[in-house]
């Protein structure tokens, strides 16, 4: 008996200490990009409309863009299109899509019937690209300076809160309402 009481108190001990340490966290609920404030990664891929064609590395420098990494298969990215394409129709930033483990009919099939809010769109067909921006889950967008730094990330499904919160006070100057850290967004 004395064996048992003795477990569940160290257990009972222990969620206390994690309970109270999550709630002191200082940054709990945000994930730190190793990318913010460090030159974007180095990519060529396809483009989705015609895979003769590239986008690349050098395409994301001389202007802010918004990169968006998204699959027709993800549920979070049909979630999140309205707001891509408000951010789009405002014509603040050019939005870059890489198109993440997806089929290329069925990508195009989707902007076709949804909207393209995509000034241009890479196939990452294989993921590799996706994986070394650092992406777990889609949709995840970046956004880029005009120097090619990553200046903020947003994990999950950007809104239009997030879009004007975080992310367009870079573009305008302004300082940001939130944290230069990744966000969580709605989901992942």
């Amino acid at each position: 008996m004395k064996r048992v009481a003795w477990t569940f108190g160290i257990f009972m001990a222990l969620v206390i200490v994690l309970v109270v340490g999550l709630r002191h966290a200082p940054e709990k609920g945000v994930i730190v990009s190793p990318f913010l404030g460090k030159s974007a990664p180095q990519f060529t891929l396809p483009l989705l409309s015609d895979p003769a064609q590239q986008l690349d590395t050098a395409q994301l420098k001389g202007g802010w863009h918004l990169v968006n990494v998204w699959g027709t298969w993800c549920v979070e990215c049909r979630a999140e299109h309205p707001a891509l394409l408000a951010i789009q129709r405002e014509g603040r930033v050019p939005i870059v899509g890489i198109n993440w483990r997806d089929e290329d009919a069925l990508a195009l099939q989707w902007l076709a019937q949804l909207g393209n809010p995509y000034s241009i769109v890479g196939a990452d067909r294989d993921g590799r690209v996706a994986i070394d921006w650092g992406v777990y889950a889609a949709p995840e967008s970046f956004l880029v300076s005009p120097e090619g730094i990553v200046v903020e990330k947003q994990i999950g499904a950007m809104t239009a809160e997030d879009w004007q919160a975080k992310f367009l006070p870079h573009v305008t100057g302004g300082a940001p309402a939130a944290p230069a850290t990744a966000g969580t967004g709605s989901g992942s």
